[in-house]
C-alpha cells in the first residue's frame, strides 16, 4: 500500500524553471486539496506573470540545443521515462486518486494509458522524414524536410492529470520542441512529479518548464502573445478554448484545441445488449462521468429500452462510492462543490421537464464531493442536461425509433468530438459512422482512447490531432527546399 505522507512529501512543490526548481514571485503558494475529504494535500508556488515570462526565457534559450539533438537520444529519454512511469505506477496513480479523486484501481489504468504516449513518440521521433522529387520539367529538384515548431505553451486540464500532460509532452519533446507547461490548479502534483521524473532521467534543462498558478489568464496570456511562443495547445473547456484562439491570433500562433463534447450513445434494436449495457458503463462513468469523451446522450431503440435500462439502471446502482483510495470503491467524488452543484441543477431541471428518475437518490459519504450514480428515463430532447456537458455520474436516456431521425439528433449539437453506437449491422456500422459529425467514433466500444490513435474533434470540440502518427505533426513544421542541379 502507498504511504500518502511519504509520497505527497517526496513531491516537488516549487516551479520547475531552467531546469531549478524555485519559489514563485513572493512566495505565493496555492493548496492542494483533496476532493474525497476537503483535506489540503500541501501548497505548492502560485505562479505570476514574471514567473511565466522566465519560464518561456528558459524554453527559448534552449530551444536551438534540444533541437539539435539526435532524434536518437530524445528517443531514449523518453523510452526511460516511459519506463519509470510504469515502475512508480502505484505512486502515480494514488497521486492522481487524492488530488483529483477517481478510484485507485482506475487511475493506474491511467498510468497505463498515459504512460503509453511516452512509449509511442519514443518510437516516432526516429521516424521523422522529408520527401524529395524531380521537379516537373526536370530542372530541379524539390525537397521537404521536418523541423521543429519550437517553445510550445501547453495547459492541460484537472480530469486527466497525468495522461492529458504526456499526450502533449511526449510528442514535442520527440518532435524537438522545448515547452512551458501549465497544469490545472486543481491537480498539479501529478505534474510535478512528472516534472521530477524527467529531469531524473536527464531531461535537458530548460526544455520542460513547469508554473503552476491560480492566476492562469494573467500568467499565460502574455505567453501567448509573446512572439517566442510558436505554439499552443489546450485541453478544456470551449468558452476558454475560443479566448485562447482570439489571444493566439494576434501573432498568427499555431494552435491545437482539444475542447467539450456532448457524446450521444446510440443503441439500435440489434445490438448485443449486454455489451452495449458495458460500453454504456464505460463510456459513462469513465472518470466519474468528468471527461469530454464521456457518453451525455444516451439513445436506445424503443423496441429494447425497457431491457436496456433495467440492465444498465442495475450496473449503476451496484456502484459504490466513496474515497476512490478505499477498497471497493468504484465511483469517486466530483473535483469540487461547484461542480455537484452544477450536477445536481442538471438533474432538477430534467426531471423538472418530465424525466424519471430510475436512481440516484442514495445517501454519499459526507465531507466530499460526492454524487450518486444517476439514471434518468424519459428525459426530453430540450432540456439543459441533454444540451451541456453533465461532467458527471448521471446518464441522460431518450428513445428512438429512426436511424435517420437519431442521426439527426446525434449531431444536433455545436460539439464534435466522440460519439459511440451499438450494432451488429455491418452496412449500418459504415453508414452511421460516416454520417455521424464528430472527431471519433466508437463502434460497439465504449472506450475508444489510445496513444496509437488520433484524438480530437470538430466543429465546437476543436482542431488539431494528439496522438496516433497524426501527433507528432502538430508540433513539425515543414520547409520545402528547391534545388537547382
Amino acid at each position: 500500500m502507498v504511504d500518502v505522507k511519504k509520497l505527497i512529501g517526496s513531491v516537488p512543490t516549487g516551479l520547475f524553471i531552467g531546469g531549478e526548481w524555485r519559489d514563485a514571485e513572493g512566495g505565493k503558494t496555492l493548496e492542494v486539496t483533496n476532493p474525497a475529504t476537503g483535506e489540503v494535500l500541501a501548497k505548492v508556488a502560485d505562479a505570476s506573470p514574471a514567473d511565466g515570462d522566465a519560464a518561456l526565457t528558459a524554453a527559448a534559450e534552449a530551444q536551438a540545443e534540444w533541437a539539435a539533438t539526435p532524434a536518437r537520444d530524445r528517443s531514449e529519454l523518453l523510452r526511460k521515462a516511459f519506463e519509470l512511469i510504469t515502475e512508480r505506477a502505484d505512486d502515480f496513480a494514488a497521486l492522481m486518486t487524492l488530488e483529483m479523486g477517481k478510484p485507485f484501481a482506475e487511475a493506474k489504468g491511467e498510468v497505463t494509458y498515459g504512460s503509453e504516449f511516452f512509449r509511442w513518440f519514443a518510437e516516432e521521433a526516429v521516424r521523422i522524414s522529408g520527401t524529395y522529387m524531380p521537379a516537373p520539367n526536370g530542372a530541379s529538384r524539390l525537397l521537404t524536410m521536418k523541423q521543429p515548431v519550437g517553445p510550445c505553451l501547453m495547459v492541460t486540464p484537472w480530469n486527466f492529470p497525468l495522461a492529458m500532460g504526456t499526450r502533449k509532452i511526449g510528442p514535442a519533446l520527440a518532435a524537438g520542441c522545448t515547452m512551458v507547461v501549465k497544469p490545472a490548479s486543481e491537480t498539479p502534483l501529478t505534474m510535478l512529479a512528472l516534472a521530477a521524473l524527467l529531469e531524473e532521467v536527464g531531461v535537458p534543462k530548460g526544455v520542460v518548464n513547469v508554473i503552476t498558478t491560480t492566476d492562469s489568464g494573467g500568467v499565460m496570456e502574455p505567453l501567448i502573445r509573446d512572439p517566442r511562443a510558436r505554439k499552443l495547445t489546450f485541453t478544456g473547456s470551449t468558452g476558454v478554448g475560443r479566448k485562447l484562439v482570439e489571444q493566439s491570433a494576434e501573432q498568427l500562433l499555431r494552435v491545437s484545441m482539444e475542447l467539450g463534447g456532448n457524446a450521444p450513445f446510440i443503441v439500435f434494436d440489434d445490438a448485443d445488449l449486454d455489451a452495449a449495457v458495458e460500453g454504456a458503463m464505460a463510456a459513462k462513468m469513465r472518470n466519474i462521468g468528468e471527461a469530454c469523451t464521456a457518453a451525455n446522450r444516451i439513445y436506445v431503440h424503443a423496441d429494447v429500452a425497457e431491457e436496456f435500462g433495467d440492465k444498465f439502471s442495475a450496473k449503476m446502482k451496484a456502484m459504490t462510492v466513496g474515497n476512490g483510495m478505499d477498497e471497493g470503491v468504484t465511483v469517486g467524488p466530483l473535483i469540487t462543490e461547484k461542480a455537484v452543484k452544477n450536477v445536481k441543477r442538471l438533474i432538477e431541471s430534467a426531471v423538472g421537464d418530465g424525466a424519471t428518475k430510475v436512481c440516484g437518490d442514495d445517501e454519499v459519504p459526507a465531507g466530499g464531493h460526492f454524487v450518486a450514480p444517476t439514471v434518468l428515463t424519459d428525459v426530453s430532447p430540450t432540456s439543459d442536461i441533454v444540451r451541456e456537458e453533465i461532467f458527471g455520474p448521471v446518464a441522460a436516456i431518450q428513445t428512438f425509433t429512426d436511424e435517420d431521425d437519431v442521426i439527426k439528433r446525434a449531431n444536433d449539437t455545436e460539439y464534435g468530438l466522440a460519439a459511440y453506437f451499438f450494432t451488429t449491422d455491418f452496412s449500418r456500422a459504415m453508414r452511421v459512422s460516416e454520417k455521424l459529425e464528430y472527431g471519433m467514433v466508437g463502434v460497439n466500444a465504449g472506450v475508444i482512447s489510445n496513444a496509437a490513435a488520433p484524438f480530437g474533434g470538430v466543429k465546437a470540440s476543436g482542431f488539431g490531432r494528439e496522438g496516433g502518427f497524426d501527433g507528432i505533426d502538430e508540433y513539425l513544421e515543414t520547409k520545402y527546399v528547391g534545388m537547382t542541379i
